[in-house]
């Protein structure tokens, strides 16, 4: 049987939602962590809504709990942010929108900004919508690469986007911008809802895979661990066999963990117990 590390296990403040910032951090604390990924929205850190202080006064809140932040996730998909977008106006603020983001993960300490590549219209050619994405990210990439970040490439499934959800799209957009300030990551409810092996990310990104979000589903869901029905001994054993070492973040957006965030986490961390080394 595969075996992690368990402070490979990331948390995440998705879910927390309907509690302060600071409720989540404690919560880390208690339940062991020592890295967390933070989703950036309201009211936690919603850069349009945050001064510089504000995102450092975020930041001493962390380091007092000695937290690490892997990643910076600025909320992309419930905002009007769509880095395809076919409007001028909406594309040109969400490309300034991610580099404010990029900019709150120096602030924070985080190696890396995830990013989507945003949606076109249904009924227009797909290629036009792709070289509006393709043209957002490699300006992205160039400014993530003068302030020393990462941006993690994150396919969505079909339902929320029609540029990339699937493995071949990932590799297509990374192997036509090449900076090295953009890399590829998967979330397994997209993988399980395309039926992708976990093991093909590793074998066609190599070096390019940087990041997973690692949850339940059935497929769809984005679950605790153990309310799902996702492979997650054979996810395991493929994490092993490939050696990575790299986060795998709880990222639960189920409304039905809300009430009781900390109820999920329990549950994620005693499904996920018998695979710790």
């Amino acid at each position: 049987m595969g075996k992690i590390k368990r402070s490979q296990i990331t948390g995440m403040n998705f879910h927390y939602l309907h509690y302060p910032f600071e409720y989540f951090l404690d919560a880390m604390v208690t339940y062991q962590f020592s890295q967390i990924e933070v989703w950036g929205a309201a009211p936690h850190l919603y850069v349009e809504d945050l001064s510089l202080a504000d995102i450092r006064k975020r930041k001493a809140e962390i380091d007092q709990r000695e937290l690490k932040v892997v990643c910076f996730t600025p909320e992309q998909c419930m905002y009007p942010v769509n880095l395809a977008a076919k409007e001028q106006e909406i594309r040109s603020r969400s490309i300034r929108y991610f580099k404010k983001s990029i900019d709150a993960a120096v602030e924070l300490a985080a190696p890396m900004v995830l990013v989507t590549a945003g949606w076109g219209y249904r009924n227009e050619a797909r290629e036009d919508a792709w070289g509006r994405a393709r043209e957002s990210l490699e300006k992205l990439a160039d400014y993530a690469k003068e302030k020393g970040i990462v941006l993690a490439l994150e396919p969505l499934q079909k339902i929320e986007s029609n540029l990339i959800s699937t493995l071949p799209d990932l590799k297509e957009m990374l192997d036509s911008i090449p900076s090295s300030a953009l890399k590829g990551m998967v979330d397994t409810i997209p993988l399980a809802v395309e039926g992708e092996e976990l093991a093909s990310y590793f074998d066609h990104l190599q070096d390019d895979f940087v990041h997973i979000h690692f949850i339940d589903g059935e497929p769809t869901g984005h679950l605790a661990w153990g309310d799902g029905n996702l492979p997650l001994g054979e996810y395991i054993n493929t994490l092993a066999d490939y050696h990575y070492k790299g986060a795998l973040t709880l990222e639960l957006i189920s409304s039905e963990y809300l009430q009781n965030p900390n109820q999920a986490i329990e549950k994620s961390l005693e499904s996920l117990a018998p695979f710790f080394e």
